[in-house]
């Protein structure tokens, strides 16, 4: 049964006049948000979280069609036209990240076939995402985030909150959590689940690991959280790549849409191997959907960057978005002997005078490195990935030269 029956999900929409500047930022929030949920949903065989990401990829259609009409009304001259239609590009590469991330979570919902034992190999690191619906007498009900503290207490965080129909994307400190509210929680498997329980009022069965019935089934899902990781990552540069109108931003997308192509076809390649000695080769064929899903979700990542790569002039819209946002990210490449040339990374953050944060480095003759994976030495040669105020990034690119 589909597990949105019953709910509106066909009904008309109307022209009104909208924001295309908000729009674009939802769909952008959204789509990033379906990625994490969708892959969540697969690796912990989480039907609750996959049913969530099929009601928010009915969201992600209304967005669309919002988008699509806002646009063509604002085209009045052919050079309306030649501005508006990368724009419309980004709109149809978010809703095609939606269709890859509904095909993800239907993975689950269809029993399309997966290893029994994927949470068993998830790797230690990993954290936990989990859906709860917030209890009339939770001590979190009718309190802000900022009041709840629940970060910097557990290590757990708010990533979304579902009231009703509406989603609140990207909850800040004034986000005030009511009853009934359907909570989407991440963090350490440790604190997940005692927060799950004061949120719901329920017990938290934490669910019970298998013993792996598949060889090398760890690196397998290893694969799979760096395949999810590139693709998030290339659809952050791709936006970003419009936003600042960065064709260096764009060409790393294209670097990392190569990259995602590289790993799907070994993982592919290690799907059909495995098959051959597995108990029941059909309980495999989700992985496969999984593999093309994901290159499908970079594809898109490049046809959001493709106005930039063929420098076409941002529309003022997006231009708009820009001047509302103070914090960027760039891509600097470091200098032989520069200051960063030989200057540890930890976490992200740089052991060096600036508060901009890396995510990743792509180092020319070994590829890309995703430093949240592990800690790395700067190298002259590298490129960064980095984010951080404009203030900051200046002064990064600064350290980066000789």
């Amino acid at each position: 049964m589909d597990p949105l029956e019953g709910e509106a999900s066909s009904a008309p929409i109307e022209y009104e006049p909208v924001s295309v500047k908000d729009v674009l930022v939802e769909m952008k929030d959204t789509a990033e948000l379906l990625i994490d949920l969708s892959y969540s949903a697969v690796l912990h065989r989480s039907e609750p979280l996959a049913t969530e990401v099929l009601r928010l990829e009915e969201r992600m259609n209304v967005l669309e069609l919002r988008a699509r009409m806002s646009l063509l009304m604002a085209a009045r001259k052919p050079a309306d036209a030649e501005q508006l239609a990368p724009v419309l590009g980004i709109v149809g590469a978010a809703d095609a990240i939606s269709d890859a991330a509904g095909d993800i979570a239907k993975i689950v919902l269809e029993d399309m076939g997966l290893p029994e034992a994927m949470r068993a190999a998830l790797p230690d690191a990993a954290e936990a995402l989990l859906r709860g619906v917030v209890a009339a007498d939770s001590p979190y009900a009718g309190r802000t985030l900022e009041d709840i503290d629940l970060e910097s207490e557990t290590g757990v965080r708010v990533i979304a909150l579902r009231r009703g129909s509406d989603w609140l994307l990207n909850p800040g400190p004034t986000t005030r959590v009511e009853a009934d509210d359907v909570a989407l929680l991440r963090g350490p498997d440790a604190a997940i689940g005692g927060v799950c329980e004061t949120m719901t009022g329920e017990v938290y069965e934490a669910p019970i690991a298998e013993t792996p019935d598949i060889d090398d089934l760890e690196r397998a899902v290893d694969t799979i959280i760096h395949m999810k990781d590139f693709s998030e990552l290339a659809v952050d540069l791709a936006y970003s790549s419009v936003l600042f109108d960065s064709e260096e931003l764009a060409e790393e997308v294209r670097n990392l849409e190569v990259e995602v192509d590289a790993m799907q076809s070994r993982f592919e390649a290690w799907t059909l191997r495995a098959a051959a000695d597995a108990p029941d080769p059909v309980s495999l064929r989700g992985l496969i959907q999984l593999g093309n899903c994901t290159e499908r979700i970079s594809d898109a990542a490049i046809e959001i960057s493709e106005g930039v790569l063929r420098d076409i002039d941002v529309h003022p819209v997006v231009q708009v978005a820009v001047q509302e946002s103070d914090e960027i990210i760039t891509r600097v490449e470091v200098t032989e002997g520069s200051d960063l040339d030989g200057t540890d990374v930890t976490a992200g953050v740089p052991d060096a005078e600036s508060t901009m944060s890396v995510i990743a480095i792509r180092r020319p003759d070994e590829g890309w490195l995703l430093v949240a994976d592990a800690d790395a030495e700067l190298r002259g040669g590298d490129v960064l990935i980095s984010k951080g105020t404009r203030t900051a990034a200046a002064a990064f690119r600064e350290l980066a030269s000789a």
